[in-house]
């Protein structure tokens, strides 16, 4: 599988003093280019992180991933209209760096559950559906669905990959707005639940039945997702012709990796 890294200083919004990290992992013809956002705790290049690239790319989806201010200077985090501001500028310079593809946006944790907020304030603009990692619903141990309270206001397909193990997941206060927003027609939301799982993607070995790992099982089911979300979508024929017609070019390839 023939993979290309590009770095590229990302300037997060029109007043911003720094320009923060990003790169751009693009795999021989790409059948999706998915925008991801960092967790609170580490930046994009860590482990889990790249491991999310590299799977996504056996997959053909090409990732770009971007580090918000914060993470970039150090030091406390940022409001949340400077998050939303980055990551409206991520979406934008992703779309240029590959412009022929379906665009998609999230991330871990963080990143994810920041993405879905700037959806619902205003569409990310080309994105097509949004892909969360991890999201996490609540603080560990502190039962809440209020970060959840604008999902209602997102229009696109929506991708939720969650640990059955996570202490920021609760599937009883989760599940019902997800199947909410699967009813309302208006926005399709898939719950992908990873067996054996925690939030940093840690899991039980010895009672997780598939040899497949999480990032390899994330990556795997969002290229299912993406032709399934695509054929609910405005550009429904033209998109998932697309994608067939990608994957069957593709060479078969294959990544192995230990979580």
């Amino acid at each position: 599988m023939k993979l290309s890294t590009k770095r590229i200083k990302l300037l997060p919004h029109e007043d911003a003093a720094l320009k923060v990290d990003s790169i751009l992992l693009r795999p021989d013809k790409p059948v999706a280019l998915l925008v991801l956002g960092h967790g609170a705790g580490a930046g994009m290049t860590h482990a889990n992180m790249e491991s999310i690239a590299l799977a996504m790319a056996a997959q053909g989806i090409a990732t770009y991933r971007y580090n918000f201010p914060f993470m970039q200077r150090g030091g406390g985090r940022d409001k949340a209209q400077v998050t939303t501001d980055t990551i409206r500028s991520a979406v934008a310079k992703a779309r240029k760096l590959i412009p022929n593809v379906p665009l998609l946006a999230g991330g871990h944790s963080f990143g994810g559950r920041m993405t879905t907020v700037a959806q619902a304030e205003s569409p990310l603009e080309n994105v097509e559906g949004l892909v969360c990692c991890a999201f996490p619903l609540h603080a560990p141990g502190k039962a809440s669905n209020h970060r959840v309270e604008h999902f209602s206001d997102i229009k696109v397909p929506c991708l939720f990959h969650c640990g059955d193990r996570d202490a920021m997941m609760t599937f009883d206060l989760f599940e019902p707005v997800t199947r909410k927003m699967k009813a309302n027609r208006k926005s399709l939301a898939t719950l992908h639940k990873i067996y054996t799982a925690g939030h940093g993607y840690k899991i039980a070995k010895r009672t997780r039945t598939s040899d497949e790992s999480v990032f390899d099982e994330m990556a795997r089911v969002t290229r299912d997702w993406i032709g399934g979300a695509l054929l609910r979508s405005p550009r429904k024929k033209s998109r998932a012709r697309q994608v067939r017609n990608v994957s069957q070019s593709r060479e078969p390839h294959s990544l192995s990796r230990t979580v």
